[in-house]
């Protein structure tokens, strides 16, 4: 009796399995494309790490290049601008991660209590299309706003006011507030969507029964709406902490102009390797870097997932 009842559960267990496979046909048929674009994307060019740890020479090529350890970062260390180039990149980013964070909720939330349905489609529309924008478009509509010559703060405020104008490409006071400026007005589109998507996923009853118990609107928001937002907010953080030490290369490169007099408080790690590249043709070196960079975002997402464990399990990534 036991032997037959294995049986018929082996079999059971082999036509559920069948089913499976097939209801699940679809979807790895779908998830092909997308496996085979990270394969060649990401995966196979990560070989090229390798020449982080040789001596490139051009005629042996990279295989038949020899080895020299550590060279390559001592050699960008020793360089004397990595510094300035990695306090700007974490501090850039750090300001991106909490102006990027409280503006975005700030104006989802604010959007959620718009009634008008054109009104909604018009402001979204508004706030959206920066984001659309390619960086080399966005240089040129804060070069139309910042220039010396033709600038309209220029012309049309400072020097009818003062009597003199501003050159903002060579005053590098003014970069940090203008770097992240147009970072938050250009990414700010994409944050609403996310949070008012999160927000709009909310089920109604909860602010209903609030309302009913005699909360405010605030009440609402603080007890409600924020605590909701939380997992996504966790998300998008620790998205954030695994790229502390990149940076947009559009924004540090082409809003600037890459005007050497700027370079203190504009140029971080990707412009400094951009520049090392294309000043000395040192690829190794350039390597080294982008493998720093991926070490220390891998090691801090790591540290704060764990953190996060201990806090809230729940919230985790992994």
């Amino acid at each position: 009796m036991t032997m037959q009842a294995s049986a018929v559960s082996h079999r059971i267990r082999r036509k559920r399995r069948k089913i499976n496979w097939k209801k699940a046909g679809a979807i790895y048929l779908m998830l092909l494309p997308v496996m085979g674009y990270f394969i060649l994307n990401n995966y196979i060019p990560m070989y090229g790490i390798t020449i982080a740890f040789r001596k490139l020479n051009y005629r042996l090529g990279i295989l038949n290049s020899p080895f020299c350890g550590l060279d390559n970062f001592k050699y960008l260390i020793d360089s004397g601008n990595l510094g300035p180039a990695l306090r700007n990149t974490i501090l850039y980013n750090l300001a991106f991660m909490v102006i990027g964070t409280v503006f975005p909720i700030t104006v989802a939330i604010l959007f959620n209590e718009i009634r008008s349905k054109r009104a909604k489609t018009l402001y979204q529309t508004a706030t959206l299309l920066p984001y659309l924008m390619s960086m080399v478009i966005v240089s040129y509509l804060v070069f139309a706003f910042l220039s010396a010559d033709t600038g309209y703060l220029n012309k049309s405020i400072i020097e009818p006011m003062t009597g003199n104008t501003i050159t903002f490409y060579q005053e590098k006071q003014y970069w940090p507030f203008i770097l992240i400026f147009v970072n938050q007005w250009k990414s700010i589109g994409f944050g609403l969507v996310l949070y008012l998507s999160a927000i709009l996923g909310i089920d109604r009853e909860f602010y209903e029964a609030a309302y009913l118990d005699g909360a405010g609107k605030w009440q609402q928001i603080r007890y409600i709406t924020l605590p909701f937002l939380k997992p996504m907010v966790i998300t998008m953080t620790l998205l954030s902490i695994s790229k502390i030490c990149n940076s947009d290369f559009g924004l540090f490169y082409q809003i600037p102009k890459n005007s050497g007099t700027l370079y203190p408080v504009t140029q971080t790690i990707d412009t400094y390797v951009y520049n090392a590249l294309m000043n000395q043709n040192n690829i190794a070196m350039s390597s080294a870097a982008s493998v720093f960079q991926a070490i220390v975002g891998f090691v801090l997402v790591i540290i704060s997932n764990s953190v996060i464990r201990r806090i809230s399990k729940d919230d985790a990534i992994f």
